[in-house]
């Protein structure tokens, strides 16, 4: 029987959860499967991968062909470097706590790596966060400048208007008076 190791999607319209299954080849794409071994969420930064690692690892060294992105999906996780370094351990180049060591070397440069990611990710939106609450306070600023000139100029126009009531009072209150 052959095998693939593919992606069984999931998840609402526009918001894509997959599973990583081992499937015949002739299954379609979310039918029967013979073994889910993890499952990958594009929909997050960076995409998230839930692994069955020793899983993976059996299929692929038993000879299940992946998919294009399954294939990016183990190399990104170790599978491959892991099936190398076995490879090297079973012609002699080098133990298997040597080969452990570049694997959890590999794993641990990856996670630093990660994390950085995350870490820039989180910065970039605190500062965006950061400058539109800043950009919101000079426009409110403006707005509220703007609202003070227009009750200020009301105000004054009433004044005014006050003003020439008053003086217009006090003319007539003069004219019946002289006559």
């Amino acid at each position: 029987m052959a095998t693939k190791i593919r992606l069984q999607r999931g998840g609402r319209k526009g918001y894509a959860f997959y599973r990583i299954v081992i499937a015949d080849v002739r299954a379609p794409r979310d039918g029967r499967f013979t073994e889910k071994i993890g499952t990958y969420n594009p929909n997050t930064n960076p995409a998230t991968v839930d692994l069955n690692f020793d899983r993976a690892l059996y299929w692929v060294e038993v000879g299940a062909q992946p998919t294009d992105t399954v294939r990016n999906i183990l190399k990104r996780e170790g599978v491959y470097l892991m099936k190398h370094l076995r490879g090297g351990v079973k012609k002699g180049a080098f133990d298997e706590a040597a080969a452990q060591s570049k694997f959890d070397a590999w794993k641990a440069n990856k996670e630093k790596s990660l994390e950085l990611i995350r870490e820039n990710d989180a910065k970039s939106k605190k500062e965006t966060y950061a400058k539109n609450l800043e950009a919101e306070k000079k426009s409110n600023e403006a707005k509220a400048k703007q609202v003070a000139e227009k009750k200020a100029a009301i105000e004054a126009a009433k004044a005014e208007a006050a003003a020439a009531e008053a003086a217009s009072e006090a003319t007539n209150e003069e004219a019946p008076a002289e006559a």
